[in-house]
């Protein structure tokens, strides 16, 4: 039942993770909202999943991660039934906020459940049951442009939905009981602030979360402005990023088991770097739609692998490595989503300038991952 509740918790924090990419087209239309407030609406989730990933592990030594979870949920729920009566600009950033607060609540749990299914193999199980992530993020953009006719309020609702439902049967789960005491100590923050390879994997998963959030945020509205149609655009960030990563989970998942996982992300930031400068380069929806499948799948062990290295290199402070790991993830979001949007300024036209941020990115990753090759051996 654990191992059920950790992946229902990753599938709703993937159709969150794609939720903003998807409604931003019509919230755009709706509101009349400029590239540059699109990005400060994505920062305002950001903070909120920064906020959150500070917070939530303390709650969950104390409470129990059954606690952080159904917090999560509920914020997650609420945030996403609000969200279709904004009335412009400053309260669609509220409700946002929220919605980062659910989610950064929400994934942290998730890792925290599903991490302790078989330590030996953790980057190998993170990867399986973040594929989930992958269906997550499918499910948003694909109901939205196949279903729902891309109506903002609907695919609120639809994912509200979906997430009630999932706090329900977390509510019903058995979960292991709280250690009744804060495994994110202060006195541990020193020695990992001093040592390089914290700082290395904290610099890979801020330039991650950095690339693979622009793509989830960024994507359908440059296609629209490269003149391929809404639905064809949504449709392609579904079936081709998102499919890509969830296929990329399952396929990378065995290969961790034999392959030093510092390898494995040193190829999938290669990859990260062709695929995301081939897929601006390309007006034509097919060829553009391969590329986003080829750079899902690129990225798809990034995050849970580095995550999973953090634990692993840190034993005696698993959940601060972690958790603080994953923050740097999160400013990383906040951090792209401004210069993104800064580049843009007014003009959707210009994302395709702004976008290079993606591939630049993805090379410093490559570079980084080398530095941490070379500690490692």
């Amino acid at each position: 039942m654990m191992i059920l509740a950790a992946v229902l918790a990753v599938f709703v924090y993937g159709m969150i993770a794609a939720m903003l990419g998807t409604i931003l087209p019509d919230l755009s239309q709706r509101f009349n909202l400029t590239p540059r407030e699109n990005g400060n609406i994505a920062l305002a989730q950001a903070l909120g999943l920064i906020v959150a990933s500070m917070a939530v592990g303390p709650l969950m030594d104390i409470q129990g991660t059954k606690t952080g979870l159904l917090l999560g949920l509920g914020l997650a729920a609420v945030a996403l039934f609000l969200l279709p009566a904004a009335t412009g600009y400053r309260s669609i950033m509220g409700y946002l906020f929220l919605l980062g607060l659910g989610g950064g609540c929400i994934v942290a749990g998730a890792f925290v459940l599903a991490g302790a299914v078989n330590q030996e193999n953790r980057t190998a199980v993170l990867n399986l049951v973040n594929l989930f992530f992958g269906l997550g993020g499918m499910a948003t953009p694909f109901v939205s442009a196949n279903v729902l006719k891309r109506n903002s309020t609907w695919i609120c609702y639809f994912a509200g939905a979906v997430s009630a439902a999932t706090l329900a049967i977390h509510a019903l789960t058995p979960m292991p009981a709280p250690t009744g005491s804060i495994a994110f100590q202060a006195s541990a923050i020193g020695g990992l602030l001093s040592s390089p390879l914290f700082w290395l994997l904290a610099v890979i998963l801020f330039l991650y979360v950095s690339a693979e959030v622009g793509v989830w945020n960024w994507l359908a509205r440059h296609l629209i402005a490269q003149g391929i149609p809404e639905a064809r655009s949504l449709n392609i960030l579904s079936l081709g990023f998102a499919l890509g990563i969830l296929l990329g989970r399952v396929a990378v998942a065995p290969i961790l088991i034999a392959v030093r996982p510092e390898l494995v992300t040193l190829g999938a930031g290669i990859l990260m770097a062709a695929t995301t400068y081939l897929a601006l380069q390309r007006q034509d929806a097919k060829v553009a739609g391969i590329a986003v499948f080829c750079a899902g799948l690129a990225m798809a062990p990034v995050f849970p692998t580095i995550s999973g290295m953090a634990a692993n290199l840190f034993t005696e402070t698993q959940a601060t490595a972690t958790g603080l790991v994953q923050t740097f993830g999160w400013i990383g979001l906040a951090v792209s989503s401004g210069i993104i949007g800064g580049i843009a300024g007014g003009d959707a036209r210009r994302l395709k300038k702004a976008l290079l941020v993606l591939p630049i990115f993805s090379v410093l990753i490559v570079v980084a991952n080398l530095v941490l090759i070379l500690l490692l051996q």
